[in-house]
């Protein structure tokens, strides 16, 4: 009885493990799509506009503030090199503020070497998507609030956080940042893609749950099926109380 229920419950756990991945699968290709449908169209940001979809691609006139840069800490490049995500807050033409992820930098000899972040403040129109923070897969306790002297060193940073530290609440409801355009000046380097794993490999993780409870079925049916047969129960399962 004992080896029937711990089957049963493997059965269901590698069942539910194999569910939980077609539901990430769908999750990531709508992720996925977004990114690619980001760019049919592009809007025109102001004051007034309304929350986006994520990767909504935009457009904003106004001019960046050099002075109160921002660094995400613990950001790594496509090929697993360790640095930051720049953040500059940009003034609107219309009144508000955006924050415009300006690319990746390398970390440099230490922590306590900040990369060059000068940027020109002369008025412009810059291009980009509309994204949210950066956030850990697990939050593991919480990081102390960003303080300054600027360019200020941030672990995933909430919006709240970043409005205190800016000491500006007039933040563009449209998004959380911008991700700044490749072909855009001013900007390091930008890979951007959508978050996580693409669909097919949560699709492939799914298969292997599944197989694995089907060869743990096959292996307890072929197993009693060898045990009754030695019992002398033809085409009989048995249930072994002893275990």
């Amino acid at each position: 009885m004992f080896t029937t229920l711990l089957t049963l419950g493997l059965l269901v756990l590698l069942v539910s493990l194999g569910r939980w991945q077609l539901r990430r699968a769908e999750q990531q290709r709508g992720l996925f799509d977004a990114f690619a449908a980001g760019t049919d169209s592009t809007l025109a940001l102001d004051p007034g506009t309304p929350r986006l979809p994520r990767f909504q691609h935009v457009e904003a006139t106004g001019h960046y503030d050099q002075e109160r840069q921002v660094l995400i800490d613990n950001m790594t490049s496509a090929d697993g090199r360790a640095g930051y995500y720049v953040l500059t807050p940009f003034a609107l033409a219309g009144g508000g503020w955006l924050l415009i992820n300006r690319g990746w930098v390398p970390l440099g000899r230490s922590r306590a070497e900040r990369p060059d972040l000068a940027v020109a403040e002369t008025a412009r129109t810059l291009r980009g998507r509309t994204d949210h923070l950066p956030s850990p897969g697990i939050r593991m306790g919480h990081p102390a609030a960003p303080s300054p002297p600027f360019p200020v060193v941030a672990t995933y940073p909430s919006v709240a956080e970043l409005s205190g530290l800016l000491h500006d609440t007039s933040w563009s409801r449209a998004t959380d940042i911008v991700l700044l355009d490749a072909d855009q000046p001013d900007g390091y380097l930008r890979q951007w893609a959508a978050p996580g794993f693409p669909p097919i490999r949560h699709l492939a993780y799914a298969v292997q749950w599944f197989g694995l409870a089907l060869t743990l079925a096959v292996i307890y049916v072929v197993t009693n099926f060898r045990r009754a047969a030695a019992a002398g129960i033809p085409g009989g399962v048995i249930q072994d109380s002893k275990n």
